[in-house]
């Protein structure tokens, strides 16, 4: 009665629970986890079938790439909210297929799985005033003011971090420190594809944004936030959005587009680099603009454009006056 499972494709998981939440996707789309509760014990789910461990609570979780493992951050002592000593002498791990880690932390934040499924890594907490990232249960030797979500190269699998140290941020690989230059903030660091270049979002200085190449920031920077970057499929180029008042713009390598928008989706690279295009609206209407140049046409609602295997056309798919409609137009069409 009142239970909670997931349906894919309309075919619900046998498995039913007291509640189910936060779905998580492997890369192909196969394979679906989910937080779940039942009887007040916590664990995850991977495609209809729990972890055969539950614990006391259960934030943060993970899929790996391929989807065949999970993990997430989970309370392995009970203790009650008011005995902050046993808080402070650590309640919380972090647990892999049901498995948790032997060592405790006051808290475990973020969790990255490597690409091939086999470690873990995630934001931890030693003390009421010491921070620094674990890897399968051993932590870095360095200690920060605190750290943000870590992730592994994929091509070397070290683990790389924001962490603040002296009041300034910066990345590290491993407990050693990546960048010469600090920012005032660095968050959401990513690599190109053959991991051969790392970028992230930085704020140079208090209150601006920008995007750090290697630890090169761009000189463009944007006051209210930059978000949705992403390196082309070659790794030589970078877009992403800065936004400024209440308006948004394309940044191509530290050069905004000319147009502003009210909303801008994460550009899309064509399979060369050459060409970006990006679902943008503004006043309630959705148009597409492409390496800078708008279409004329706009549409009550729209989806992300997709470039064609040798970049020439895109695929639109919109909704005008009622009707869907899904077209394939090249690209010169938006260009010129």
């Amino acid at each position: 009665m009142g239970e909670w499972t997931m349906a894919v494709n309309g075919q619900a998981w046998e498995n039913k629970f007291g509640y189910l939440w936060e779905p998580r996707f492997s890369a192909d789309g196969t394979h679906i986890a989910a937080a779940v509760q039942q009887d007040m014990q916590y664990a995850m789910v991977l495609n209809g079938v729990p972890w055969d461990q539950t614990f006391t609570n259960i934030t943060y979780f993970a899929l790996s790439p391929d989807g065949k493992h999970t993990a997430g951050a989970v309370q392995v002592e009970n203790v009650d909210s008011g005995e902050v000593h046993k808080f402070q002498k650590g309640a919380f791990s972090a647990a892999i297929d049901g498995v948790a880690w032997d060592a405790r932390f006051v808290n475990v934040w973020n969790l990255a799985i490597s690409p091939d499924g086999q470690h873990v890594a995630a934001e931890v907490r030693l003390d009421l005033y010491e921070y620094t990232i674990a890897v399968d249960g051993l932590t870095w030797d360095a200690r920060y003011q605190t750290v943000w979500e870590p992730i592994f190269n994929p091509q070397t699998g070290s683990v790389v971090a924001p962490v603040r140290e002296k009041g300034q941020w910066t990345l590290a690989a491993d407990g050693h420190p990546l960048w010469e230059r600090s920012f005032v903030q660095v968050w959401h660091q990513f690599f190109n594809p053959d991991a051969s270049r790392l970028a992230a979002i930085v704020a140079p200085r208090y209150g601006r944004w920008t995007v750090a190449v290697d630890g090169v920031p761009w000189q463009t920077t944007f006051s209210k936030l930059v978000t949705d970057a992403i390196f082309s499929p070659d790794g030589e180029r970078i877009a992403a959005l800065g936004k400024d008042d209440e308006t948004f713009r394309v940044v191509v390598d530290g050069t905004p587009w000319s147009e502003k928008w009210d909303m801008i989706w994460r550009p899309v690279f064509s399979p060369d680099g050459a060409d970006i295009a990006a679902k943008v609206e503004k006043n309630g209407q959705y148009t597409y603009s492409v390496n800078d140049q708008t279409w004329s046409e706009t549409f009550d609602a729209a989806w992300d454009p997709v470039f064609s295997p040798d970049g020439t056309r895109l695929m639109l798919r919109t909704v005008k006056d009622g009707s869907y409609i899904r077209r394939i137009i090249p690209v010169s069409t938006i260009t010129g």
